[in-house]
């Protein structure tokens, strides 16, 4: 008797999984586990023939090992440093992201903070609220227009790009660094590169960041590059947590040379109620009160973009059942896995 194929989703989706069943049922039982962290998957994911995840935890090397007949893992968003896919390839088991689910809600997210914190909304808010300071455009001053600020945009991929056409609509000088995106392409979309992350940042009045999470990239915007930037400058995260070093935004906002940060996503989330972060912002005598704009790794949601991973992922796992050719893998695995579909087979 033939075996009927399990998926299982290891965390943030859960029942009820109708969209999941829609695509997968004829072929699969689709299993929600609810996981907060690697160590709830033991017993319960060994047998997966897929598996897909989000980002309420990692991934390691153990149980990537243990995955005894998995022919795919779906990683349903676009950063992907939360699974061992390194670890994963040596095992002939192929990593996928979904790259493409909520590009134009990231953009939204980042140009929204951008706008808020550089045309002063933010601030002006939260002092007025607590009545603080007069009823007046002053307390804002001196505040520039937005037409003809440069707007620095570090990683230049799907979301970079929709984040510099958003950019370009408000008159803004877009420039960006990303030393993997060929020759030209700033030709094609009307904006500039800088030839260094130093040349960016010397120029940039708001720097977003738009760059996956790599070992190069940890904490690519830190003490001195920051200190790079002009003073007063803004700075938008809505990438991974780990690119940006909250320590030194938080230093920058109270020395004044951040005039503004927006921070979407954080390397711990939920962060402690103690993380010098979190307690700095919710300090009405600290800068970071009235200049920072925190977000619970909230940029990637809408009701279209939540079903577009729902419903990508399903759609590459059913791929995969089918030994169909599978879409946006991140890890080569071409030779390990025909050896794996040949045993499985078997």
């Amino acid at each position: 008797m033939n075996r009927r194929a399990k998926i299982v989703i290891t965390d943030f989706a859960s029942e009820p999984l109708d969209c999941e069943r829609r695509i997968l049922g004829d072929l699969a039982d689709v299993v929600a586990l609810n996981a907060r962290h690697e160590s709830e998957l033991a017993g319960r994911i060994e047998d997966a023939d897929a598996v897909m995840m989000y980002h309420c935890l990692t991934i390691g090397p153990d149980t990537i090992r243990s995955l005894e007949r998995c022919r795919l893992i779906v990683r349903c968003g676009v950063g992907f440093d939360n699974v061992d896919h390194a670890t994963a390839r040596q095992c002939g088991i192929p990593v996928a992201n979904v790259p493409d689910y909520g590009t134009e809600d990231v953009a939204d997210t980042a140009l929204g903070m951008a706008l808020s914190l550089a045309r002063g909304a933010h601030f002006l808010n939260s002092r007025l609220r607590r009545s603080c300071g007069p009823w007046s455009y002053q307390q804002v001053q001196p505040l520039m227009r937005l037409r003809g600020r440069t707007l620095g945009i570090i990683g230049i991929g799907r979301v970079g790009t929709a984040v510099a056409l958003r950019a370009k609509a408000f008159g803004m000088n877009v420039a960006f660094y990303d030393p993997y995106v060929p020759d030209g392409y700033e030709k094609s979309l009307g904006v500039r590169r800088a030839g260094t992350l130093a040349d960016l940042l010397r120029e940039a009045q708001i720097v977003t960041v738009h760059c996956p999470l790599t070992p190069e990239t940890r904490h690519v915007m830190n003490r001195e590059t920051i200190a790079e930037m002009p003073r007063g400058a803004f700075l938008i995260n809505t990438a991974r947590g780990g690119v940006v070093d909250v320590l030194a935004v938080l230093d920058a906002l109270a020395g004044g040379q951040l005039g503004g940060a927006g921070i979407d996503v954080l390397e711990t989330e939920p962060p402690s109620d103690d993380h010098p972060l979190i307690r700095a912002w919710r300090d009405p005598d600290h800068p970071a009160h009235d200049r920072l704009i925190l977000n619970p790794h909230a940029a990637f949601y809408s009701e279209e973009g939540l079903m577009d991973m729902r419903i990508k992922g399903s759609e590459n796992c059913r791929r995969a059942l089918l030994g169909q050719a599978l879409r946006n893998v991140i890890n080569d695995t071409h030779v390990a896995t025909a050896g794996r579909a040949a045993a499985l087979a078997s």
